[in-house]
């Protein structure tokens, strides 16, 4: 059977850790063999746990391991040999050899690989959930895009450009003094596309990944949880919960806490019309630090309050493609708390792509729809919707 996958984030600072690691004792106190990890190359999640982790899980509890996933170590291992070549051209170019070897591993490369630990723990068979600790929203957004990228370099330049490179190899040993990167780079590089290919379609897997916003009932983070929301449905990513940490207890709404008080119960019936119908689970600022077994179960049972934390609290399509028998065809695509005009859309082919402020999608079509072109676009009720109609009638969409 397949593991039930969790991915926590927020913005720094909102507790996603002392979450995710309450989530995962839970999930083990039900019976369910349970691996928590953590991305976030800041780790805390040891600390949380109050227990050493590695980077391998370690058993921390009776059905419940925890790592801290390693993100240069697992840099090393996917990437050794395009290392190795970039390594020895900077060099043969007159770079020191520690920033030759700085500069082989793109800008947030290595933190990469740290989803490749989830197809890892996936195909053990070894856990019935997974349960993930991201890094900040921020972080994790542009993470979970890299899939999308990767499938677009291996279906469309990689092959153009393995063969480039095969006829330009002699060229460029004869006249440019240059060593063009030979098999062993090419196939770590396919491979490393192909394997995140297979992690798009664990995470976009909606019967059981899901990802869940961690906020606090404070403007600033619930503006960013909203924004995280609509970029998490412009990727295709299922949100099954919201979690609004730190919430003051009624006890506090007179006095000195008064204003503060009112000011979450404002904020909280916010994140509660705003994510509707998407379940808003809420946990009280406790009065020590979630740190510990005893803490980190209180807080897993004020979250769920009754609930399963490894169940899959909503369902709904983010994205779906509708045809009539009139040569038409819909595609509808939530965006919450986008704006008219911070959407930007045209079609290339059978690719859709929609920008929504610094964000983009690319959404394939599927090939049935190779001879439709775009009839018109609307936004409402925060959705997109794009039809379609075969060629000869169509005209330009516009996004209102």
């Amino acid at each position: 059977m397949a593991a039930r996958i969790i991915l926590y984030t927020g913005k720094g600072g909102v507790g996603k850790t002392s979450v995710a690691a309450a989530s995962a004792r839970r999930c083990a106190a039900a019976g369910l063999r349970t691996v928590v990890m953590s991305t976030d190359p800041a780790h805390s999640l040891a600390d949380a746990l109050d227990v050493a982790l590695g980077a391998e899980p370690t058993e921390v509890a009776p059905l419940l391991h925890g790592q801290e996933v390693q993100a240069q170590q697992e840099m090393e291992r996917h990437w050794e040999a395009v290392s190795d070549w970039l390594g020895e051209l900077l060099a043969q170019r007159g770079v020191d050899q520690i920033s030759a070897h700085e500069l082989t591993v793109p800008p947030g490369m290595d933190e990469l690989f740290s989803l490749l630990q989830i197809k890892r723990h996936d195909a053990s068979g070894a856990y019935d959930v997974i349960v993930v600790d991201c890094a900040p929203t921020g972080e994790t957004l542009r993470l979970l895009s890299f899939p999308d990228i990767c499938t677009w370099w291996l279906e469309k330049v990689f092959p153009v450009r393995g063969r480039l490179v095969a006829a330009a190899r002699p060229l460029a040993r004869t006249m440019l003094d240059v060593n063009l990167p030979g098999e062993a780079v090419f196939a770590e590089v396919e491979r490393l596309a192909s394997n995140l290919v297979d992690m798009n379609a664990i995470l976009r897997d909606r019967e059981r990944t899901s990802i869940r916003l961690v906020t606090t009932p404070d403007r600033m983070v619930v503006k960013e949880a909203m924004r995280t929301f609509t970029y998490l449905n412009l990727y295709g990513y299922l949100t099954d919960a919201v979690v609004v940490n730190r919430v003051l207890p009624d006890a506090t709404a007179d006095g000195y806490f008064a204003d503060w008080h009112a000011t979450q119960r404002e904020q909280l019936e916010t994140v509660r019309e705003g994510f509707a119908p998407v379940p808003v689970l809420t946990a009280p600022h406790l009065p020590r630090e979630t740190i510990g077994a005893a803490m980190l179960d209180e807080l897993g049972d004020a979250v769920f309050d009754g609930r399963d934390a490894h169940a899959l609290l909503h369902h709904d399509l983010s994205r779906e493609l509708t045809q009539d028998g009139d040569g038409r065809a819909t595609l509808r695509l939530a965006l919450p708390f986008a704006q008219p005009g911070d959407i930007d859309l045209k079609k290339v082919g059978l690719e859709v792509i929609v920008r929504v402020g610094g964000q983009k999608r690319t959404i394939m079509l599927p090939a049935a729809l190779a001879g439709y072109e775009t009839a018109g676009a609307r936004f409402a009720d925060g959705a997109l919707e794009v039809e379609f109609e075969r060629a000869g009638d169509g005209r330009t969409a516009d996004a209102r």
